[in-house]
């Protein structure tokens, strides 16, 4: 498809809650898993309060005049408890990385198997970027935190909370006195997060533009080339990523005075925890030890508060990537149940008819207007015009990949609006010039249009679109591996293959948005020869980049500006003398195929 969204519908993006329910529903199929990390996070920072306990022991031991063995027994536990917690600290990290890893997996394949069933309209809407971003980048975030800096994150929590705890079980005033720190934790962190949040969200969102950018330019480099507007997509490129530049700096300005917060929070906090200390030991309501402890356990936060400081970024990066995924599992599944689905029917002849008042995308110009245009079973017709004139959008929108602005597309009298998209995709096949081939076996190329063709259908195939004789060239035949990693095909052949598949699909309205393109000179005419066999007896649409395939079709309709112009048969046009004519003139075809006839007497009408 040529024509684009002025302003792309992003997919949607989950809320707080919607993410955290989808990670509670995660971690619920899990449970073992679940409470192994658990238990080990939280048993790893428990025994890291050991230390700090004992030194208060061994500082009241030794004021009270004890023995060295004492002190030898007290440095021992001390020691003893720095291995346990370094070893269960190490053992929570991993497991919680793997259950971490085992619930990214799970998202990610129902965010993959949600993408791949989305109407076609929701992802034209939205463009590849956006989707390929969340595949790609938003998942790589979530993986790096999960696999470093995620269990981490988990471990310092607890030991927040736990030596906090610790704090009150060694004296209530000197807890109260270690909060005294809370208020100024909770003010930065609030500040921090109000201003941080939002620019996360923007961030991937810019990620997201900057894909779609790239894309686009990729996807159409030998056009861009051939235009030399490389220098404009570069451009629009670098605009994107300058937009994301901006947003990570803003973001580490943010970060730096949250520091500045933070340190001075320690600080208040340890001084408050002294003082009081101090007041307690004075006053003999406390011992030196348990002051001296609690002094340890307050200092000991500082390396966990740090550590959240430090990995914030990461974590409410990841936070935003998470809302991201999510958000795709929300939208509405459109897949068939098991069970559910019906044996393959034989095709059964269908017209098509289409009428759009007016259609644009968003606040965009009128690109269509005025369009009424029926297909009647088994008829060709192609669609004529100058670069922009509307073809692959009035194309996009009979394939229902295109919602008309106003208007409506029906199959056998039904809106395909009410059609899902399973039943749509069997029904109406498109095929551009922007053909894949898939990785794997040919045959499992081939299959994916009909999981349950035999060889000799796939053959039979094949030898439709006149692509039986390089195939059998294959040194395994279907059995021979293609596309990434395999053997690469030609434009040519790549565009049979798709043809192959329309074949095995057998759908019973096929619409070509210049399926033939790619192919040189010399290829034309047996691509032209296979399309029009692989859509013999099938309502067609041809967008035709050739007149040769306008001659050939059983009625022309030119669009000019987002109208039709003119219609009719290729001898009504050229007798008409209008802009076709002028066109076929200054077109050489040799050889050119003479029009078939049609076989059924009903002429219908475009408007």
């Amino acid at each position: 498809m040529t024509s684009e969204p002025s302003t792309r519908q992003l997919l949607p993006t989950a809320t707080g809650r919607q993410t955290w329910a989808a990670l509670r529903t995660e971690l619920a199929h899990l449970p073992g898993l679940s409470a192994v990390a658990g238990t080990l996070l939280i048993a790893a920072a428990a025994t890291g309060l050991v230390a700090p306990w004992v030194l208060g022991r061994l500082v009241d031991d030794v004021i009270a005049g004890t023995d060295t063995p004492q002190v030898v027994t007290w440095a021992g536990v001390i020691a003893g408890a720095a291995v346990l917690a370094g070893l269960l600290t190490a053992a929570g990290a991993a497991i919680a990385a793997r259950l971490g890893e085992t619930v990214l997996a799970r998202l990610r394949e129902r965010v993959l198997d949600r993408a791949l069933h989305l109407p076609s309209a929701t992802l034209e809407r939205a463009g590849t970027g956006d989707l390929v971003a969340r595949a790609g980048d938003d998942v790589a975030v979530v993986t790096n935190v999960i696999a470093t800096s995620g269990p981490a994150f988990l471990g310092a929590l607890l030991s927040i909370v736990l030596t906090a705890a610790g704090l009150f079980a060694l004296d209530w005033r000197l807890g109260i006195a270690g909060l005294a720190a809370a208020p100024a934790y909770a003010v930065a962190l609030r500040w921090y997060l109000k201003r941080s949040v939002p620019y996360y969200a923007r961030e991937r969102v810019a990620t997201g533009e900057r894909a779609q950018a790239t894309a686009e330019a990729l996807r159409g480099a030998a056009t861009v080339r051939a235009y030399r507007m490389e220098d404009a997509h570069v451009a629009r490129i670098a605009d994107r990523s300058g937009v994301a530049r901006d947003l990570s700096l803003e973001i580490f300005g943010l970060y730096t005075r949250f520091g500045l917060r933070i340190n001075r929070s320690e600080f208040v906090g340890l001084a408050a925890v002294l003082l009081a200390g101090f007041l307690l030991v004075r006053g003999d309501l406390a011992s030196v030890g348990a002051a001296t402890t609690a002094a340890l356990y307050f200092h000991r936060l500082f390396n966990p508060i740090g550590l959240l400081l430090f990995e914030s970024d990461s974590v409410l990066q990841a936070g935003a990537s998470l809302a991201r995924l999510v958000g795709v599992t929300t939208l509405p599944d459109t897949t068939t149940p098991a069970g559910a689905e019906p044996a393959r029917p034989d095709r059964v002849p269908a017209a098509l008819e289409v009428t759009v008042a007016q259609h644009r995308y968003d606040d965009g110009p009128i690109v269509l207007r005025d369009i009424t245009l029926r297909l009647a079973p088994g008829e060709r017709v192609a669609l004529v015009g100058a670069s922009g004139a509307g073809k692959s959008t009035l194309a996009g929108i009979i394939a229902g990949i295109i919602a008309p602005t106003h208007g409506a597309v029906t199959l056998r009298g039904v809106p395909l609006a009410q059609l899902d998209e399973h039943r749509l995709r069997r029904e109406i096949a498109l095929i551009s010039q922007e053909v894949h081939v898939f990785a794997g076996p040919l045959a499992d190329d081939l299959r994916l249009a009909n999981p349950d063709a035999t060889d000799a259908e796939i053959g039979a195939a094949l030898d439709l679109v006149g692509a039986t004789e390089w195939v059998r060239t294959l040194p395994d035949g279907l059995a021979t591996a293609v596309g990434e990693g395999g053997r690469q095909l030609t434009s040519a052949q790549a565009q049979q293959l798709a043809l192959a598949r329309l074949v095995l699909a057998d759908p019973a309205v096929a619409v070509l948005d210049e399926a033939t393109a790619e192919a040189g000179s010399a290829g034309a005419r047996d691509l032209d020869r296979a399309a029009v066999a692989a859509t013999e007896g099938r309502a067609t649409l041809v967008v035709a980049h050739r007149l040769s395939q306008a001659a050939t079709a059983d009625r022309i309709v030119v669009l000019d500006q987002g109208r039709v112009a003119e219609h009719g048969t290729h001898a009504e046009l050229l007798s008409a003398g209008g802009g076709y004519s002028q066109l076929w003139r200054s077109w050489s075809v040799p050889d050119l195929v003479v029009p078939r006839k049609r076989e059924s007497a009903d002429q219908p009408v475009a408007s």
